[in-house]
């Protein structure tokens, strides 16, 4: 069943707005100073090709310690994401949230890109992980 979600989901925006992730992983690259930001679009942007089947979770959730990307600097990072990038992404992902919604079919595609849009206001210090592993990350209260 995740195949084939993540197939019409490709086909209906997924594809469209990955792009927009390596587009924007790419400007940053080319500025050198938006490196992290730029591998951080690459890895969302993968995870935005095909959704179905994974999870973003925090990296100091799932490694129990904090990192550069989870600190202080992550926060600073993903404040200055949000002000050049992240407005854009994410309006981009309600667009394509508000079209699949239409249809009774594209609901959980619907849902799937609100969620996207949310990581694409903060992705700083988040990784893509298998639902079973982010489900061993978060512990058993969750």
């Amino acid at each position: 069943m995740r195949t084939l979600g993540n197939i019409l989901w490709f086909i209906l925006g997924g594809g469209l707005m990955g792009l927009a992730w390596w587009l924007t992983g790419l400007v940053a690259f080319i500025s050198i100073i938006g490196i992290p930001w730029g591998k951080a679009c690459i890895v969302m942007g993968n995870f935005s090709f095909f959704p179905f089947g994974k999870e973003a979770v925090n990296r100091d959730q799932l490694t129990q310690r904090e990192d550069i990307g989870t600190g202080v600097f992550g926060l600073i990072g993903n404040l200055l994401w949000l002000l050049f990038a992240g407005w854009w992404l994410a309006l981009g992902h309600l667009a394509s949230a508000l079209c699949c919604a239409v249809t009774i079919i594209g609901i959980p595609f619907a849902i799937q890109h609100i969620k996207l849009a949310v990581i694409a206001l903060f992705p700083i210090g988040k990784t893509i992980v298998s639902k079973e592993v982010a489900e061993k990350a978060r512990g058993p209260f969750f």
